[in-house]
């Protein structure tokens, strides 16, 4: 595929049927991965995908059409559809096709480099000999995983803007499962392959951490002070991070509609979207409208800032665009979602953040968690597991208690944060990171 002849054939079908305003979106992907169960390969999975979006204005509505045929004849057919599509719009267009922005600043990251098949498989092997060579109590069911995954996307419209990005994340799993004395438990552990990394170090955490299960007991019910992992918090965060959205508080779903210069968190708390965050894998400098990315903060010592914003949400608003349009697919509308959305760091390493704790509980697992949670409301019940924290330090394990509150109020309860902040595997383009948090007198259901 030449796309420079696609996107002339494009130029020239618009200018024959009359169209002036106009951008095409074209996204490509790869994604790679190998299964392991029982230390043998259980799975393989390898696939490409990708086409190209034309966004056009006529008689001041906005068109779509999109197509997985990259042939040149395929474009004037391309622009016909588009043209079709705006006549059944019913809303105008309000904000046409972005000229672009004054400058951009591209990230400083190592090109991306994706694994082989055979390297995946590889690395699946020694990962599952890893979990298994670990200790004797790991059992049958065990498995892990590598795998690959990398996107490209281009960007160019009618006023002359041409971007172009890519990205992607290698990433092994390591999923292990215990017995002893009499009892059976399991965990995962999921790390990018970064220079470093071995399959032993993805192995240990899963199996000591399986292990460190074995002869939880029940906590008791009531209000006490309670840390939150910060692999934990960030699950919550993502959860509910549609509350940020301009578009979500515009169609009534975010209780932060109207609270943009308000306290909305304790004061220790401030929460960062950050397209370059130094030290992720995936960064970007262009939204999905070609809109130079930047950072914010959201939520500044407790205060809401902005909520995030793409072009038309942001004219609704009287504001400028924060510059998080996104696009699922490339066929996708554009919406709106975070970069790398976080919640910053505090001052205390994590052995004082337990002494501040004093007693109660260490929450290191949370299930069922978008069942369990209202984004709109901002309501959660949730299943959790960790251990109990006695005269400031992290003591036996317990489970099955559930914690019950609202995300905003949690967000107000926060007495402390850890001096590390934990990120995730990105989904997608979008990275959640939370450092440990310290909320005192919240409710824990048990026994």
């Amino acid at each position: 595929m030449d796309f420079n002849a696609l996107k002339a054939a494009i130029q020239n079908a618009a200018k024959k049927l009359g169209v002036t305003e106009y951008e095409i979106y074209y996204m490509s992907s790869s994604d790679i991965s190998v299964d392991t169960l029982n230390n043998e390969i259980s799975n393989f999975s390898s696939g490409l995908a990708g086409g190209l979006c034309l966004r056009l204005v006529m008689d001041g509505k906005m068109g779509y059409a999109s197509t997985e045929l990259m042939e040149e004849a395929e474009m004037e057919n391309l622009v016909e559809r588009a043209i079709e599509n705006a006549k059944y719009t019913e809303k105008e267009d309000t904000v046409g096709i972005f000229a672009g922005s004054a400058s951009y600043e591209k990230p400083n990251v190592p090109d991306f480099v994706p694994k082989d098949a055979a390297t995946l498989k590889e690395l699946a092997l020694a990962t599952s000999a890893a979990v298994y060579a670990e200790s004797d109590a790991v059992q049958n069911g065990t498995s892990s995983a590598a795998m690959s995954s990398g996107c490209v996307i281009r960007l160019c419209n009618s006023h002359g803007l041409d971007l172009e990005t890519s990205f992607g994340v290698n990433a092994v799993m390591a999923a292990a499962v215990v017995a002893k004395d009499g009892e059976v438990e399991n965990n995962y552990s999921v790390k990018e392959m970064k220079d470093g990394l071995r399959p032993e170090d993805v192995a240990k955490e899963a199996v000591s951490e399986a292990l460190a299960k074995i002869g939880a007991s029940h906590v008791e019910s009531g209000k006490m002070n309670v840390i939150i992992d910060g692999k934990q918090m960030r699950a919550i965060l993502s959860v509910f991070s549609s509350a940020f959205s301009a578009k979500s508080a515009q169609m009534g779903m975010s209780l932060l509609a109207g609270k943009e210069n308000t306290e909305i968190a304790s004061s220790i708390v401030t929460i960062s979207d950050d397209p370059k965050r130094e030290g992720l894998s995936i960064q970007s400098y262009f939204d999905a409208e070609g809109v130079a990315a930047y950072r914010k903060n959201v939520v500044e010592n407790g205060v809401l800032k902005t909520l995030l914003h793409n072009r038309e949400t942001a004219k609704r608003a009287g504001v400028e665009t924060t510059g998080n349009a996104s696009k699922g697919g490339y066929s996708s509308p554009v919406d709106i979602s975070p970069y790398a959305f976080c919640i910053e760091a505090g001052a205390y390493t994590e052995d004082e953040l337990f002494a501040l704790a004093g007693n109660g509980v260490y929450i290191t697992e949370v299930k069922g968690l978008h069942a369990g949670a209202n984004a709109v409301t901002g309501d959660f019940s949730i299943e959790s597991a960790g251990f109990v924290i006695k005269d400031g330090k992290k003591a036996n394990a317990v489970k099955s208690f559930t914690i019950a509150g609202n995300f905003f109020e949690l967000l107000r309860s926060i007495t402390a944060l850890s001096n590390e902040v934990k990120f995730g595997v990105p989904g997608g383009k979008t990275t959640f990171g939370s450092p440990n948090v310290l909320i005192k007198d919240m409710s824990v259901a048990g026994k």
